[in-house]
């Protein structure tokens, strides 16, 4: 009896295969710190880019490589900060109240609310992501991420 093989492709591929596997093994629905969009997966920046108008003024969470960080303060005197987050697919501006906890470089995985566009005068910023938390994945548990 000849059977035929099938080929199959390991799921994990990537690193957002990776995370997203880890996710869901590790961080459960409900579980302290974890919110819905992080409990829903995570978006590559491609797709964000892709499709803004399907995720504007949604929950997401992405990763990349921090880059350009402005540090800056509000009209009210709070800290302020915003980075370019960039992948192999793109760039993503990322704006938060706060510290910064990461720096120039790291890989980090942001979750927060995203639109497409936003109008700041009279200069209009897109893909932008208003982020709740922005984390080194380092952080995430270092004995699982290199």
């Amino acid at each position: 009896m000849k059977t035929q093989g099938i080929s199959r492709q390991p799921f994990v591929t990537s690193l957002a295969g990776f995370l997203f596997l880890f996710m869901l093994c590790v961080l459960t629905p409900g579980s302290p710190g974890t919110t819905t969009a992080l409990a829903s997966g995570l978006i590559e920046i491609a797709e964000l880019l892709a499709h803004p108008e399907q995720y504007d003024h949604q929950d997401v969470v992405v990763t990349g490589k921090v880059m350009n960080v402005q540090l800056a303060t509000n009209r009210q005197g709070q800290p302020a900060y915003g980075f370019l987050l960039q992948d192999q697919a793109g760039t993503l501006k990322v704006v938060s109240l706060g510290q910064l906890e990461v720096h120039e470089g790291d890989q980090v995985i942001v979750e927060g609310v995203f639109n497409r566009l936003r109008q700041v005068g009279r200069t209009i910023v897109y893909n932008e992501i208003k982020a709740i938390s922005v984390k080194p994945m380092t952080r995430l548990n270092p004995d699982l991420v290199g």
